[in-house]
């Protein structure tokens, strides 16, 4: 077996995040309990105390004001986390699961939440056995944290609910003991903490993320392929005209354009034409993918610190033995996030349309129409046109902002709240559209630059073309495309063309 990874609280990278989504053991680093053992002892001094605590013995919510006896803390916490229980829906994809029970695991152990280390032991088992909660994608509105999808992740811990083990829903109970654990019983503020937080948007929006990375290379490919494949120009990737501008992305992405184009003998075989300039979808490249690049970036830095985040309410400062109510359940910064990583791959989808368009259209391509032999008797890829167009209209209406939006919950209480988890969720969706019309581009792009034979493309989008036709064989005469279309989204989003662009 495989070393566990060694989670030190706080410390998560994306790329940590990106290979323990697909599986593998973790193993909290020690340093961590002493923190968490201060935590959890404060919390507990105080409960003994019987002062009046959020959280501790209060109610919730608008019903703060009410003072709980101490022999109903217990109680208290376990009615929490099932009153909470009301998330509906399709359930969240293991993957994702993974990722929310890991982000939850390193905020709590970075010792401010007040558990005890039993409960951070008891979800480290369930992700290292490969028992995944059964938590439905919808009911949060991302403020007071994801209460609902938290809840039912929480509710296996207490032997309620359904777990997902090997694929198949069962009992939380059978879950737990394939973990090797019993039901536990709920300390004081432990149902809330184990609620408050922003970990299922996170999980969400880190997913979308690198979906989102995924599709970009894939664009990035396909567009310089859509170049060669229309005899387009190389000359508006020129690093003097991006350097007038200085914006960081499109710099970055000029450059790689350049890189798969250079040496390409398509581009050299019309160096003298007499086009003066190319359609916006190629000319343009640099300026819009570059803009889309800076909100992923942006977008990746917000998901990677939110990922690492204390954000639950109230938190514990066992150096000080204070506990504070606060507000860092709110989703806003990861809504924001997921809405700009919308608005940034509606674009890319929308860039990647107009350019199947201009490949079919014989006006503006100079390849054959729809690109097959004989139109008229054969279609080629008019349909397939199509349904970029309607997957690229879809994602415009998707990528309408959510953090805008907000309804007061809990009478009033919660009175502005963030909606990240729908925004976030909406991303793989998106994903989807947008591969979805990058796949039906790389293979017009594909069919395009085979008219150009004997001539060959560069090395780097010959090693993408020869991928292509692998899965998909030149359309000599109509068939169902679809599977071809679907052949090349996998290809897309298993991050074959991210790992082209790292030659």
């Amino acid at each position: 077996m495989s070393k566990p990874f060694i989670l030190r609280p706080g410390a998560l990278t994306l790329d940590d995040l990106r290979a323990l989504m697909a599986g593998g053991t973790v193993a909290l680093d020690p340093g961590a309990w002493p923190g968490v053992d201060a935590a959890a002892e404060t919390v507990r001094a105080i409960a003994a105390e019987g002062k009046s605590v959020y959280g501790i013995n209060t109610g919730f919510g608008s019903l703060a004001r009410t003072s709980i006896p101490a022999a109903d803390i217990e109680e208290l916490q376990r009615r929490l986390v099932l009153s909470h229980s009301v998330g509906t829906g399709p359930l969240l994809s293991d993957a994702v699961v993974r990722l929310v029970l890991l982000l939850k695991i390193n905020a709590l152990a970075r010792g401010h939440s007040g558990v005890r280390r039993r409960v951070i032991e008891a979800f480290l088992a369930l992700l290292n056995n490969g028992v995944y909660p059964c938590v439905p994608a919808k009911g949060s509105v991302g403020a007071s944290g994801d209460l609902a999808p938290l809840a039912h992740l929480a509710a296996v811990l207490l032997g309620a609910d359904e777990a997902r083990v090997d694929g198949q829903v069962v009992p939380a109970s059978e879950g737990l003991e394939r973990a090797g654990l019993e039901p536990l019983a709920l300390g004081p503020k432990e149902g809330l903490a184990l609620l408050n937080g922003t970990q299922v948007s996170t999980a969400l929006a880190a997913a979308g993320l690198f979906a989102i990375e995924n599709v970009f290379a894939a664009a990035l490919v396909a567009g310089a392929m859509s170049v060669d494949a229309t005899l387009g120009s190389d000359d508006p990737f020129d690093v003097r005209v991006q350097a007038v501008r200085g914006q960081p992305g499109q710099v970055a992405v000029a450059e790689t354009l350049r890189g798969l184009l250079a040496g390409s003998a398509i581009r050299a075989s019309h160096l003298t034409c007499d086009r003066v300039q190319d359609p916006y979808s190629l000319r343009c490249q640099p300026q819009v993918m570059g803009a889309a690049r800076d909100l992923i970036d942006f977008a990746a830095g917000a998901i990677e610190r939110e990922a690492n985040a204390v954000s639950d309410n109230p938190l514990v400062f066992a150096d000080t033995g204070e506990i504070l109510s606060g507000g860092n359940f709110h989703a806003e910064p990861v809504a924001f996030a997921a809405d700009v990583l919308a608005l940034a791959l509606a674009e890319v989808g929308a860039l990647s349309e107009r350019r199947v368009a201009l490949i079919t259209d014989t006006a503006m391509s100079g390849l054959p129409a729809f690109l097959v032999a004989e139109p008229g008797l054969n279609s080629g890829f008019m349909a397939a046109e199509i349904s970029a167009a309607a997957l690229a209209s879809e994602n415009k209406a998707l990528a309408h902002p959510s953090s805008i939006d907000s309804l007061p919950t809990t009478a009033n209480q919660e009175d502005h709240v963030s909606m990240a988890t729908h925004a976030a969720r909406r991303l793989s969706e998106m994903a989807e559209n947008a591969a979805t019309i990058v796949a039906i581009e790389l293979l017009a792009a594909a069919q395009g630059i085979e008219f150009h034979r004997p001539l060959e493309t560069s090395a780097p989008l010959l090693k993408a073309l020869r991928a292509i036709c692998a899965r998909s064989p030149a359309l000599d005469i109509d068939r169902a495309l679809a599977p071809d279309i679907n052949a090349m989204k996998a290809l897309i989003l298993d991050g074959w063309f991210a790992d082209l662009l790292a030659y």
